[in-house]
């Protein structure tokens, strides 16, 4: 029985993931953050690369599972979730503003041992908050989509680097690898070859290798930098957590200006209460099945 409520909790955990990782202003990490397996999903991507035989095997069992959902998750997002945003950016936009604020309070309680009385740390708190707060300005500022179906050398580096700092986002609650995408000109342009591979279209291959070998890539390098973070410096990397969920919320707000074809910003008049409570439920639920399935 324990057995099968590991696997429901790693299936949900990596299909939460996923729909996060795949619209812009909102990231995987933050969920992961929420539902409480961050920090043995980071150890699991370091040991992958860097831990011994033993530790490598349980990683990779660890992330097989989690995989599972998240692809599941990925597949449901591309084929239907895109177009949700494309026609109801107000309504989805409201939905994620719910769960990320009904989240922080989760978060905070979850984190108190590390906060309380641990006040210094408030400029990382400031410094997370402002990085989010650049990376969506410079997204919205940012230029056209970039051409991905000439496969030349340029193509291929700018592609690889532009992976390795998605996947790095990615990972990081409070940035989304999404936005860091938009912000290169890559989203739809990798949106669209991924549809189109999963339409057995095998020419949208070689520019996908290359994506996923910048993704595989800044995994390596920027796991360790997390996991020794959390384990030397967790009162620091708390607050930038923080932060960063905090200012992710001025990222969901501006999440319209991103669209192909920009509207304007979340406003009152187009908020919508529903979808936000909705938002709310989703990620008190979260919590709850959280606590149901992993306790004894």
């Amino acid at each position: 029985m324990k057995k099968i409520k590991d696997y429901i909790v790693c299936f949900i955990n990596g299909f939460c993931m996923s729909l996060a990782d795949s619209v812009p202003g909102v990231s995987g990490g933050t969920v992961a953050f929420i539902l409480g397996f961050y920090d043995k999903f980071i150890a699991a991507l370091d040991d992958l690369f860097r831990g011994s035989v033993k530790k490598k095997k349980d990683a990779f069992k660890y992330l097989l599972k989690l995989g599972v959902g998240w692809i599941v998750g990925m597949i449901l997002a591309v084929l239907f979730l895109a177009s949700l945003f494309d026609n109801h950016i107000y309504k989805m936009s409201s939905l994620f503003l719910g769960f990320i604020i009904f989240a922080i309070p989760i978060v905070i309680k979850e984190e108190k041992e590390n906060i309380k009385g641990q006040y210094n740390n408030i400029i990382f708190a400031i410094f997370g908050a402002l990085t989010v707060i650049l990376i969506t300005y410079l997204n919205r500022v940012g230029g056209n989509n970039f051409n991905i179906d000439t496969f030349n050398l340029g193509t291929i580096i700018y592609t690889f680097l532009a992976s390795m700092l998605a996947i790095s986002a990615m990972i990081l609650p409070g940035v989304s690898g999404s936005t860091i995408l938009l912000i290169f000109g890559l989203y739809i342009p990798i949106i669209t070859k991924v549809k189109a591979f999963l339409s057995f279209d095998l020419s949208a291959l070689p520019i996908l290798i290359v994506f996923g070998l910048g993704v595989i890539f800044g995994i390596i390098f920027f796991t360790k930098l997390l996991r020794k973070g959390l384990e030397k410096k967790r009162s620091a990397m708390v607050y930038a957590i923080i932060g960063m969920m905090f200012a992710s919320i001025y990222s969901i707000i501006m999440g319209p200006t991103t669209l192909e074809i920009p509207l304007k910003h979340l406003t009152f008049a187009t908020f919508n209460f529903w979808y936000f409570i909705l938002g709310g439920l989703i990620i008190l639920s979260l919590e709850g099945l959280k606590n149901f399935l992993t306790k004894e």
